[in-house]
C-alpha cells in the first residue's frame, strides 16, 4: 500500500536541499537517508533521500541526484510516496493509519448509527473525518479522544460521543439578548 508521507516544498540553499512538509507521524522512519520514495506526479522520481536534517524547525531533504537549486525548486509541491505493508500498524497505541479508519462505521455510544468515514483531513490543528450520513449528506468529526471514544478495527466502527449540535441541531444557543427582553 502507497501512503503520502511528504510535500517538497521551497529550495533551502544552492546545493539541492528543499523543505518538507511531514506528513507522516513516523518521519525518521520514512523519511530517513537511503529511502527510496515514489512521487506524485510519477515523472519526478523515485526519489532517493540523501541526507535529512532539521534547520529553524523544519525538515530540510537532499536527493540524490539533486544538487542544485534549479533542480530542487524543480520538485517543489511533489509528493512522496512511501511502500508500506497493509498489515503494518503506527507505534503508538492510539495511532492509526488513515487506510485503517477509512470505511469505518461511525456510530454514537448509544450505538445510533451516523455514517461512514469516507475521507481524513489533516488540519494543522486536528484530524477531521468526513463522515457520509445515510442520506448522503456529510459531517465533520474532529478526530479527538473527548469526542471519538473508541476505533475497533475488529468490529469496523468508531465510536462518538458528540456535543450538541455537532452531527444534529440539538444546540442550545445561550444568548444574553434573551435575558433583556
Amino acid at each position: 500500500m502507497q501512503l503520502v508521507v511528504a510535500r517538497i516544498g521551497r529550495a533551502h540553499g544552492i546545493k539541492g536541499e528543499v523543505t518538507v512538509e511531514v506528513r507522516t507521524d513516523e518521519p525518521e522512519l520514512r523519511l530517513a537517508p537511503g529511502a527510496v520514495l515514489a512521487t506524485d506526479p510519477a515523472s519526478a522520481g523515485p526519489l532517493t533521500i540523501e541526507t535529512g536534517r532539521v534547520h529553524s524547525g523544519r525538515l530540510l531533504l537532499r536527493f540524490e541526484g539533486v544538487t542544485d537549486r534549479t533542480a530542487a525548486e524543480a520538485l517543489r509541491n511533489t509528493l512522496l510516496i512511501a511502500d508500506v505493508d497493509p498489515d503494518e500498524l503506527p507505534e503508538g497505541e492510539d495511532e492509526y493509519y488513515d487506510h485503517q479508519l477509512i470505511d469505518l462505521d461511525v456510530v454514537l455510544t448509544d450505538g445510533t448509527e451516523v455514517g461512514r468515514i469516507t475521507e481524513i483531513s489533516h488540519l494543522p490543528s486536528q484530524d477531521l473525518f468526513i463522515v457520509e450520513r445515510p442520506d448522503g449528506t456529510e459531517v465533520m468529526i474532529p478526530f479527538v479522544e473527548e469526542i471519538v471514544t473508541e476505533i475497533d478495527l475488529e468490529e469496523q466502527k468508531a465510536v462518538i460521543d458528540p456535543p450538541p449540535g455537532l452531527i444534529d441541531d440539538r444546540a442550545e444557543i445561550a444568548s444574553s439578548r434573551d435575558d433583556q427582553a
